[in-house]
Formats: structure tokens, C-alpha cells, sequence
């Protein structure tokens, strides 16, 4: 049985990552910060699937010894990991750098960059070690080079990570272990819509977009997780959201329009 390794995986995609694996046959290892969330998750997950394939760690990818430690209950449970996938990541409020506290910045930089940073090279090494593996990091927006008011921090360190991954990609191509991107496009989930907005057009147009282009988790993961199983090359990049079906979703929303996100679900700062 392969056996995947899911950071950040205690609700949101990584949870719907997770899930998916499961249903491919594959055993499953999943990790938060949070002991109740990543106990709910697991709770959940054995309600449907079997207990044997299920294996739960605590990591909080801002410690390294906790990556460790993580691959360490991971290979103990299932004797190898085929695919790792760093998902973990936070997003940020959706107000302006001039209105950032320090710790915000550092939270979001020690997160989304500096932890996918080591967890990528720890868990390469293990693979190495091993003979076989994959690793794949989680894109967002930014990644492409798209900017946007609010969003500078949040866009900042993801631009980032894709750049880190391509160039680790590159040092990395003649070896054993395979690296590659996955881009779940605007995905609906406590993170996608945890913005709080201080004006009501910006959140309006929100909606509108989102209602064009967005998905439930539950419509991407499938599609990531197929991918990333029957991948055999080095260097691959996955986006559900590419510009041809970007493009498609905008004529289609002009003679049929979608509502996946109402008006009462977006958060108006009064």
C-alpha cells in the first residue's frame, strides 16, 4: 500500500487531500498544529475509512525538529513515504502592509516560506535515503506573479515558494526523487474566506469573482490527487485553474451564473 504524507491537513484541502488518497487505496498520514482539529480530522476520516490506514502527528512546520518527527511517525506507521505534499500555510487579513504588525509578517513568512523551505529539504534527504519519493509544494495566489491590493504579504510568500521550488527543481533533476508544483486555483475553504473587508464594493466584487472562478474542495482534490499518483516526471506543475478554463468560466458566467458563496457568507468589517 503507498502511503502519503499531508502537512496542514486538518481541515481545508489538505484535509480533502487526504481524503481523496484514502479513497485511491493509499495509506495516509496527517499533521496540524492544533491537537483537537487534527483529532476531529482524524475522527472523521475513520468514520469512513479504515483506522489501520490512518496515521496522525502534530507538526508545526516552523520547527524543524517537528518535520523531523513527523516523517519519523510516518515511516514508523507505514515503512515509507511515496508522496509528501507541504500544503501547510496561512493566510492574511485583507488590509494594507502599512497596517501589518510584526508579528503577522513573521508568522506568514516562518509558514509559508521558511517552513516549506526545510520540510522540502528534510523530507528530500529521507527520500534519498530511501531510494524513491515525491514532493510536492502547494501554490496559491501569487505564485503566477499576479498582485493585488491586500494581499502583498499572503502573494509575497508564495511567489516565493514557487520560485524556491522551480530552482530546487533544478538542482534536483538527475536524482531519484521527483519535485513538483500543485495549484488547486480559488478553493472555498476557512482560509479563502477568512478576509474581513472594510468596504462593501471590494467585497461585492469579491463575490463576483469568486462565484466565476472559485471551486469546493471537494470538486479540486480529486483531480490534484490523480495527478500526483500517476506522475512519473520530475518538474511537473498541476493547475486546476489555467487560463483556458479561467477564460471558459467568464463567457460561461454570462449565460449562467454560479452561486457557491452567498453575500451573508462574507465577512464586513461595520
Amino acid at each position: 500500500m503507498k502511503h502519503a504524507v499531508i502537512t496542514g491537513s486538518s481541515s481545508g484541502i489538505g484535509f480533502g487531500l487526504a481524503t481523496e488518497f484514502l479513497r485511491k487505496g493509499f495509506s495516509v498520514t496527517i499533521s496540524g498544529r492544533n491537537v483537537e482539529k487534527l483529532d476531529r480530522a482524524e475522527e472523521n476520516l475513520i468514520n469512513n475509512f479504515s483506522a489501520d490506514q490512518i496515521n496522525k502527528q502534530v507538526c508545526d512546520v516552523r520547527s524543524c525538529s517537528e518535520i523531523v518527527a513527523l516523517w519519523d511517525s510516518a515511516n514508523k506507521c507505514f515503512g515509507k513515504v511515496d508522496i509528501w505534499v507541504n500544503n501547510a500555510g496561512v493566510g492574511q487579513d485583507y488590509i494594507f502592509v502599512k497596517d501589518f504588525e510584526e508579528e503577522a509578517v513573521n508568522n506568514l513568512i516562518d509558514i509559508n516560506i521558511k517552513g516549506t523551505i526545510n520540510a522540502s529539504r528534510i523530507v528530500y534527504n529521507k527520500m534519498s535515503d530511501q531510494g524513491f519519493g515525491a514532493i510536492y509544494n502547494m501554490e496559491g495566489f501569487g505564485s503566477d506573479g499576479r498582485k493585488m491590493s491586500k494581499l502583498s504579504i499572503y502573494g509575497t510568500t508564495k511567489a516565493a515558494l514557487t520560485y524556491f521550488t522551480k530552482s530546487f527543481i533544478k538542482e534536483t533533476k538527475s536524482d531519484d526523487v521527483l519535485v513538483g508544483l500543485i495549484s488547486p486555483g480559488m478553493v472555498i475553504t476557512d482560509l479563502f474566506m477568512r478576509p474581513v473587508y472594510t468596504d462593501r464594493k471590494e467585497a461585492e466584487q469579491f463575490l463576483k469573482i469568486a462565484n466565476i472562478l472559485a471551486d469546493k474542495v471537494e470538486t479540486v482534490t480529486p483531480w490534484l490527487v490523480n495527478k500526483m499518483i500517476h506522475n512519473t516526471q520530475h518538474g511537473k506543475s498541476f493547475n486546476w485553474l489555467n487560463s483556458t478554463k479561467v477564460t471558459g468560466r467568464f463567457i460561461m458566467s454570462i449565460v449562467k451564473k454560479r452561486h457557491l458563496i452567498r453575500e451573508e457568507d462574507i465577512k464586513i468589517a461595520e
